[in-house]
């Protein structure tokens, strides 16, 4: 594999497997309390840091981090208290972040809109060394919370009220969850795109949810979901002028069809299965 000989493509290749463990990795848990769309508006609120990061000469993924973490905090603040006025206030937190993050860039000395291309849409020939390093300590964080503390957090997705019964810190739970988004959006940024990087967090689950039945099954599976198209995506664009982001989510869909299609002949078996135990439980009733 002479892709393999180059530089750039090695780190390319690492730092997708670590998009792909880490983006449904999290993305589990927000599928799973039906916040699938927060990675999407986390990736809004990350393009002001980078631009930022222009501005300050600073690492842009670094101070991406920071904004996307206080964005992802403001989030959770706005959806915990619940009140009516709470949509309009997320999408002004949205779209403000866009619009930010381009009257920012432009401030910038020599900087452009054209500087955020590669943060919008992934590029694998524009992932440094820095980055690298940077996505893996970022990624270990991600995978020590979300693999670590996944009963807890999944006993806080499942029911915030029985969770805060038995003892759980459900305010730090869910701020640490959004913290967690937040970081995972800035791992995949520089691979999949700050507009692509929640068809990530979804797109694996949701395949993995046709096949499997128990939540440490979902999120094992769509972690390994996750990884390959990751690869597949990155190494397709070595030989194919386009871009990473786009060909991984375009695989991402590609396997959630086939888990479809996999998945209805499996749950047609199960039905019949169901209504056939319970026909012998009913004969066994009328028996008695």
């Amino acid at each position: 594999m002479d892709l393999l000989d180059y530089a750039f493509m090695q780190r390319a290749l690492i730092a997708a497997a670590l998009v792909g463990i880490t983006a449904p990795a999290i993305g589990t848990y927000l599928v799973q309390r039906r916040q699938a769309i927060m990675g999407d508006g986390i990736g809004h609120v990350a393009m002001t840091g980078v631009a930022l990061g222009f501005l300050l000469n600073t690492s842009p993924i670094w101070m991406a981090t920071l904004v996307a973490v206080i964005g992802a905090v403001g989030m959770e603040l706005i959806r915990s208290r619940g009140k009516t006025s709470g949509d309009i206030a997320l999408a002004m937190l949205f779209y403000g972040g866009m619009a930010g993050g381009v009257m920012i860039i432009n401030l910038a000395p020599g900087g452009s809109t054209a500087n955020l291309t590669s943060y919008l849409f992934g590029s694998i020939t524009t992932v440094s060394t820095e980055d690298t390093a940077t996505a893996v300590v970022l990624a270990v964080f991600v995978i020590a919370v979300t693999v670590g503390l996944r009963r807890q957090l999944f006993a806080v997705c499942q029911d915030e009220e029985f969770a805060r019964v038995t003892g759980l810190p459900v305010r730090f739970l869910n701020l640490l969850m959004a913290v967690t988004a937040a970081v995972t959006v800035t791992v995949a940024m520089r691979i999949v795109g700050l507009l692509l990087v929640s068809a990530m967090m979804v797109i694996p689950v949701a395949a993995a949810q046709r096949v499997t039945r128990g939540f440490t099954a979902t999120l094992s599976l769509a972690m390994l979901i996750g990884v390959l198209v990751s690869l597949s995506g990155t190494a397709t664009t070595y030989y194919v002028d386009a871009p990473s982001g786009g060909a991984i989510v375009l695989l991402a869909i590609a396997v959630f069809v086939v888990m479809t299609a996999v998945s209805t002949p499996l749950a047609r078996r199960r039905a019949r299965a169901a209504r056939a135990a319970e026909e012998v439980c009913t004969r066994d009733d009328v028996k008695v």
